[in-house]
Formats: structure tokens, C-alpha cells, sequence
């Protein structure tokens, strides 16, 4: 039986539960967390850095940015922060602002929500005209979404102020995704669909070719993960069908593929994973890459 075209997962409202079956089935929140938690707080210890206590983040992940937040404020106790939020969906933007609100110890923040792609957020800030820089600046989840993420990257960091940071975590091998996604895409993109993301050539090694060439100093810390995909090898299982729905990142996966097709791609998901205890626990592993300002 043949498949049928596939829609894209991050074009519906079925994206939202998708992601959210993933990152509780994942261990990139905990090894962000630990990031965060263990290494983000030596660079952001630089006394020069927050001179104007301004600070861009992009991309709204509630407790991550919380957390960052939390390791600014213990860094740089005195310091007032201009909280810029960039975020296309109403539903994650509106689950952070009530994050914000049950939140006492962020009265130092002052938070500005745009609703709006990374791309609209570069066209806004262009036709404004805003000549205000950042010290921090971090895009988590970000590049996975972008048409030109050289142009993306170029434009963030022309807002660093002297001595700021940008930090982007991104997947294995490309975007947000993970390796388990990076092989499936690859491997089936035909049968899946090859308009099914917007961004198929961002990489660590794209990043970092781009720096390298503009002489642009950074350092790349490897993360390491694993996400439970044990649910998608049971047929109808909920949880399993909007993992798979998210790994593919096709709405309705199970229902758009043939028996083959998913056959195929359970047989692709299995060989990059091992069971332990009982579980499928497909590796995987994140970049943290900190991008210094140019001086």
C-alpha cells in the first residue's frame, strides 16, 4: 500500500502535544538543565558582561529560560534585565507568561512577548529601526525553524553588545532534531516529505565552518541524551503515535504511511537505540555552542 502525502508537523495544532511527548520522553531538558546549571554560570561570571543589564532571549522553553535567568540573577545580583521573548505560538508563549506570573523572584526582569517568528523579529527590529545591543543572547529550538540560518545567526549576533554571549543548542546533526529525527528525515524524505522542514542544512559543522571563516571565537560543549522511544513500537499506543508524529515531524504519521513505511522507519529508530531495562532508549546527543562577540 502506498503512503500518502505527509503535512508537516510544525504547520498544525497537533505540534504543541507532539513536542511536548518528546521532551518528556527525552533527557535534553536534564542535560540542558546540568548545562546550565554547571558550566553556564562560569561564562556568564565576566564582570564586563551586563554593563547595561540588557538581555535577548529567543525562543521560550519556560523552566530552561527560568533557569537561565535564575544563574544571570545569582552572577550579577544588581543587574536589571530587559527580557526580550520571540515566539510563534500563542499556546508556548502564553504557557511561559503564566510561568513568569507564579514565579516571586523575577521582579529584576522586565519582559517584552513577541509573538512572531525569529525572521519577523529580525524584519521588526530592522523597520523600528532599535539600535539597543545584548549581553546574552540564547536560541534554543530556534535554528530548527529558520529558512537561512547563517542570516539568523549574523543577525543575532550583530546584537551582541562588547563582550556578549550567544549561545544556541542545537541538535546531533541538525536544528532542534536530534539524531534519531536527523536519520529518519534523511532516510525517508522522499516518502515522508521533502518540504516537511524548512531548514535541512544547519549543523554544529555548518555553525562552525561559518564562524571559523568569519573569525568569530567560540567553544562547542557535547551534550549527551537520550529520549525513551519504547511507545512507538506499540501499535495505536497514544504516546507512541505522537512521538512518531514528532520524530518524522508529520501530522498523523501512522495513518499517512504504508505498513512498509512504518515497518521501516521502527527498523531505522531501533537500530540507533538500546534497551535498558525494558526500555528502547534511542542515543543521541546536543551541542551547546558559545558564541563570543566580536570586539
Amino acid at each position: 500500500m502506498a503512503s500518502t502525502p505527509g503535512v508537516p508537523l510544525y504547520d498544525t495544532d497537533r505540534y504543541p502535544q507532539s513536542l511536548k511527548a518528546y521532551l518528556d520522553h527525552c533527557e535534553k531538558d536534564q542535560c540542558t538543565s546540568d548545562f546550565i546549571s554547571r558550566t553556564l554560570p562560569d561564562i556568564l561570571a565576566n564582570p564586563c558582561l551586563f554593563p547595561f543589564g540588557y538581555s535577548v532571549m529567543i525562543a521560550c522553553l519556560g523552566n530552561i529560560d527560568r533557569e537561565i535567568l535564575a544563574q544571570l540573577h545569582l552572577k550579577h545580583p544588581g543587574v536589571l534585565v530587559d527580557n526580550e521573548v520571540v515566539e510563534p505560538s500563542s499556546q508556548q508563549l502564553q504557557k511561559y507568561r503564566e510561568l513568569v506570573s507564579q514565579e516571586p523572584n523575577l521582579d529584576f526582569v522586565n519582559f517584552t512577548w513577541n509573538e512572531m517568528t525569529t525572521t519577523e523579529f529580525e524584519e521588526h527590529w530592522r523597520q523600528k529601526n532599535i539600535t539597543k545591543k545584548a549581553d546574552f543572547i540564547h536560541m534554543v529550538q530556534v535554528l530548527y525553524y529558520v529558512e537561512d540560518a547563517e542570516a539568523t545567526i549574523s543577525f543575532f549576533h550583530s546584537l551582541l553588545n562588547k563582550n556578549g554571549k550567544l549561545l544556541i543548542i542545537i541538535g546531533a546533526e541538525n536544528g532542534w532534531m536530534g539524531l534519531p529525527i536527523f536519520i529518519i528525515s534523511k532516510t525517508f524524505q522522499h516518502q515522508l516529505d521533502a518540504k516537511w522542514h524548512p531548514s535541512k542544512t544547519v549543523s554544529p559543522a555548518v555553525i562552525k565552518s561559518l564562524l571559523n571563516a568569519r573569525g568569530i571565537p567560540f567553544k562547542t560543549y557535547k551534550l549527551q541524551s537520550r529520549v525513551n522511544v519504547t511507545p512507538c513500537f506499540t501499535e495505536g499506543d497514544g504516546t507512541g503515535e505522537l512521538l512518531l508524529d514528532f520524530l518524522t515531524h508529520v501530522q498523523g504519521f501512522s495513518e499517512m504511511a504504508s505498513p512498509e513505511l512504518r515497518q521501516e522507519v521502527l527498523t531505522v529508530l531501533r537500530g540507533c537505540s538500546v534497551v535498558q531495562n525494558g526500555r528502547v532508549m534511542a542515543n543521541d546527543y546536543i551541542n551547546a555552542i558559545v558564541i563570543n562577540s566580536l570586539d
